[in-house]
């Protein structure tokens, strides 16, 4: 397995979820559920697991679950697909949005 540990902070309540630029050496995400009930946590983990191509079960919410800041295990098969997902979240903290 191949990891990649993502720095996160999370904006809950927005309209839509999406990586919006870096908050520091953190990827800003907003997402488009509430923080309640473990609601915001899940949104977050589907959205990771979607946009990096990887089952839901190979995302890991290590540290954070009731506050902005977070970090997440993502678990790739492969270099490739590790190397990939590294230059995606390295796309949105430049401020690219190719959610």
């Amino acid at each position: 397995m191949h990891l990649l540990r993502l720095s996160i902070h999370a904006t809950p309540g927005a309209r839509r979820t999406e990586a919006a630029g870096a908050h520091g050496q953190a990827l800003r995400v907003r997402l488009a559920a509430p923080p309640v009930d473990g609601k915001a946590n899940a949104a977050l983990i589907a959205w990771a697991a979607a946009a990096l191509g990887v089952p839901r079960a190979q995302v890991e919410l290590l540290h954070g679950a009731s506050g902005r800041q977070k970090v997440l295990e993502l678990r790739f098969d492969d270099a490739a697909a590790l190397a990939a997902a590294q230059a995606r979240v390295a796309c949105w903290m430049a401020g690219g949005a190719d959610a």
